[in-house]
């Protein structure tokens, strides 16, 4: 696969996206149609009838995807800027996949109040919010705080984008070994927003599973020193096991499936070798994975999946969020919840007929994708 020079294609664009007419403005009639003074009875009755503003505006088809460039993929903090690139990347898909009117919004404020109120303050011209790449652990207090206060649908996609996708994923793939995933034992690591939301989702379907979860030291268990208060909440409600204690390299042995969302060659061999009979490898740190493919196998993984385009089984946001988005504004859903979470990761698996080693994911250009996983976003 080529790839065209991005500098190159970004300057020549000069933005990847732009704003299109649904209506002619081509005289008179249709100035005063659209404008001055039509617009003003749309707007008079809409301000005696609120409850039908998605009906005569963009309400019913539009997301703001919002970002202030703290985790911006794997470049970190760089800035809200930066970051535009990539929510235009984001809005592309919206539009492309789903035909939905993505707008992009960089914001320069970082705690999470600030950005909590500088949302809200611009929510009512959107349909739906698209958090993106906002840092952990503030990412689930903005969105916490947003869903508590605003009744539109909200989601983080580093977040819940990613945990269904893995879900999805590991569906098929447990079908490849014949394991059941209440019987396995299962290491996350990076206890970021990814981790700690496919955690999450992961204990939703199926709460009889063993979850271990890492961060750059080591186990997470109770009483360890340097756990913020959402890793604490993780051990206090059981969604990850604590008894077990060490380096990755330690609680990886024994495991039958490591899902990395972190660092880059962190996974050897032999730590692939230590696993269960037919261990499931999601290594899907960006650009570089956890461990390389043919390396996996070669240690006798049976099935691995990256992030990347460029390998078998790719893991990515885009088979999720235009269908989850696409199904609310359709259904007008103002709460993603868990059972939507669940539902979509189970359609996605479902468009994968016969999975192997090599393709437990469908294609994003599948044009079943979008419409199936929006008709159980209800």
């Amino acid at each position: 696969m080529s790839l065209k020079d991005p500098l190159k294609q970004h300057k020549e664009l000069a933005g990847k996206i732009e704003m299109a007419l649904k209506a002619g403005l081509d005289n008179a009639d249709d100035l005063s149609t659209y404008y001055t003074p039509g617009v003003g009875a749309v707007s008079s009755y809409l301000a005696d009838h609120p409850e039908e503003v998605r009906d005569y505006t963009w309400l019913n088809n539009s997301v703001a995807v919002i970002s202030d460039g703290s985790s911006v993929l794997g470049l970190g903090d760089i800035g809200p800027q930066a970051s535009l690139p990539v929510m235009e990347g984001k809005c592309m898909l919206f539009k492309k996949f789903a035909g939905i009117d993505a707008v992009p919004v960089v914001l320069d404020v970082h705690s999470p109040d600030e950005i909590v109120n500088a949302i809200k303050a611009i929510a009512s011209g959107f349909g739906g919010i698209n958090l993106e790449d906002i840092a952990a652990p503030i990412c689930f207090e903005v969105e916490r705080k947003l869903k508590r206060e605003l009744e539109m649908p909200i989601m983080h996609d580093d977040q819940h984008g990613t945990a269904i996708v893995v879900l999805a994923g590991l569906i098929n793939a447990l079908k490849i070994t014949g394991k059941q995933l209440k019987d396995c034992k299962l290491v996350i690591n990076g206890a970021g927003a990814a981790g700690i939301a496919i955690a999450r989702l992961l204990k939703k379907y199926q709460p009889d599973m063993r979850i271990l979860l890492a961060d750059s030291h080591g186990a997470l268990y109770a009483g360890r020193e340097n756990l913020n208060p959402v890793k604490q909440h993780l051990l206090s409600k059981g969604t990850i096991v604590s008894d077990e204690k060490g380096e990755l390299e330690k609680i990886i042995s024994g495991s039958d499936i490591f899902i990395g969302v972190s660092r880059g060659n962190v996974v050897s061999g032999n730590m692939i070798r230590s696993m269960a009979d037919k261990p499931i490898v999601f290594a899907m740190a960006n650009p570089t994975p956890e461990i390389m493919p043919d390396e996996a196998k070669k240690a006798g993984a049976a099935v691995v999946a990256t992030g990347r385009s460029d390998f078998a089984n790719q893991v990515n946001n885009a088979l999720a969020f235009p269908g989850i988005f696409r199904g609310a504004l359709d259904s007008r859903v103002n709460r993603i919840t868990s059972r939507h979470k669940i539902d979509a990761a189970r359609v996605i698996a479902s468009l994968v007929e016969n999975p192997d080693s090599d393709n437990i994911m469908p294609s994003i250009f599948d044009e079943r994708l979008v419409p199936q996983i929006a008709k159980v976003i209800t």
